[in-house]
């Protein structure tokens, strides 16, 4: 029941997500708004506003992986190829991924195409060379979950010891993200203020993680765990020490809420924990 019940939730937020996405495209109108105003129109508001904005139908992953294989069949390696590049890699398209669809549609398109292809996106992933473990490991953790690891936390990094990443799900109804910690990272104790209702829901959907309230046992989440916080309780979560760890949070609505951040988790506090898990 609460697989079902966890994948229930699952399809609904990538529903929500999705159905918020809608493209807002200005280049036609940059470039040939006074030359040719219909062409400029027809591309911002029907080819990107509506098509690649049916985000219910294909996501914007699979309509980038579309676009530019279908350009690469054709040939086509001008800036219309290297901002669809760029926009791939927004979507969320890796550079071990895009490797590989550049890999497989030469098969098909033509081997000196890909060729050309492999030259743009080169430079569109280049930056991703550098710290080259990390980005590993963060390309081979996304693959074990269907929500994506998201940009670096940098908005909220003062409040975490090691990298998170964020990655907005919803913002409608019940605020929703993932949050991804890398090994050992944890954010600080803190508090979900609220005069009635608040508070914070975790689900576990990758790796292994610890959540803990002031004054009680440290408590594991892997895939699937589901963490209930109440408001005004003090406490903390974040990645094992060999794990990567991924969860979902909810915020619940409430009256007056407010997240207080306080003092960091120690490294003595985080390593008994490690050390009692161990020890089991």
């Amino acid at each position: 029941m609460k697989k079902l019940i966890l994948f229930a939730i699952t399809v609904t937020i990538i529903s929500q997500s999705m159905a918020q996405q809608k493209i807002i495209q200005t280049a036609g109108r940059e470039a040939l708004g006074e030359f040719a105003p219909e062409f400029a129109r027809l591309n911002d508001d029907v080819l990107f506003g509506e098509v690649w904005s049916r985000n219910h139908l294909l996501s914007l992953r699979d309509r980038s992986i579309v676009t530019v294989v279908a350009l690469m069949s054709q040939g086509i390696t001008d800036s219309s190829l290297i901002h669809h590049l760029q926009t791939a890699k927004k979507n969320g398209i890796t550079r071990t991924e895009i490797a590989e669809i550049i890999t497989h549609a030469a098969f098909y398109a033509g081997w000196p195409k890909a060729w050309a292809t492999f030259r743009l996106a080169k430079e569109v992933w280049n930056e991703d060379t550098d710290n080259t473990e990390a980005a590993n490991a963060r390309e081979q953790f996304q693959r074990e979950m269907i929500f994506p690891v998201g940009e670096p936390n940098t908005a909220y990094a003062q409040y975490f010891i090691g990298n998170s990443y964020l990655a907005p799900l919803s913002s409608e109804q019940v605020i929703v993200s993932n949050v991804t910690f890398e090994p050992r990272c944890r954010n600080n104790w803190h508090v979900h203020k609220a005069t009635q209702g608040g508070g914070q829901m975790l689900i576990g959907v990758a790796g292994r993680g610890w959540y803990q309230e002031e004054g009680k046992p440290a408590v594991e989440i892997l895939p699937g765990t589901v963490i209930h916080i109440p408001a005004n309780v003090k406490h903390w979560h974040g990645a094992a020490a060999d794990s990567w760890f991924a969860h979902l949070a909810f915020s619940v609505p409430g009256e007056n809420t407010d997240n207080v951040w306080l003092e960091p988790v120690s490294d003595k506090e985080y390593n008994r924990l490690e050390r009692t898990k161990t020890n089991k």
